[in-house]
């Protein structure tokens, strides 16, 4: 009887571990990433079950003095959205990439990703990497036909302050 017990008490902490450590690679992919040109920082976190990630900065976050729109020196706004009501939203805070869920093995599907640049969205698969990486697969219709980039993850520099001592 005891040797039972013994077994059903491992059997259950065994699946208590697994979903505990599934719920950790879930989650593996949140936190603040640059994208590979380095011009925008993404912050991918868990809504409603979902995984989705917003624009949280922009190395340039206003227009240049030579927009061809006349919009030198404001917030860049999502201006090529197909749909005319969306075009005045802020680049920053724009969600990127949206409603992924994990599927095992480091690997977040069923989700897009938004392009500003376009105004197009794409069907995308998002993989963690060995090295810590993220891979972002964009495409439309089959994985074949698409670009995938790499994302860092955002790690912040700290900046101690200079020390100064007055010597008398």
């Amino acid at each position: 009887m005891f040797r039972h017990l013994n077994y059903l008490l491992m059997i259950t902490m065994l699946l208590i571990s697994s979903v505990i450590f599934g719920a950790d690679q879930a989650d593996a992919i949140l936190g603040v990433w640059t994208t590979q040109d380095g011009k925008a920082r993404v912050e991918i976190v868990l809504q409603n079950g979902l995984y989705l990630g917003h624009i949280v900065w922009l190395k340039e976050p206003l227009y240049p003095a030579d927009d061809h729109q006349g919009m030198s020196g404001k917030p860049k706004v999502d201006r090529m959205n197909p749909d005319l009501g969306l075009q005045t939203r802020p680049i920053v805070g724009l969600t990127l990439v949206n409603g992924f869920h994990y599927s095992g093995s480091d690997v977040w599907t069923g989700g897009t990703i938004y392009d500003p640049e376009s105004g197009k969205t794409y069907s995308c698969k998002l993989s963690l990497m060995s090295d810590g990486t993220l891979q972002v697969r964009g495409y439309a219709g089959i994985s074949i036909f698409g670009r995938t980039e790499i994302w860092q993850r955002y790690t912040p520099r700290t900046i101690t302050p200079a020390v100064t001592s007055k010597t008398q």
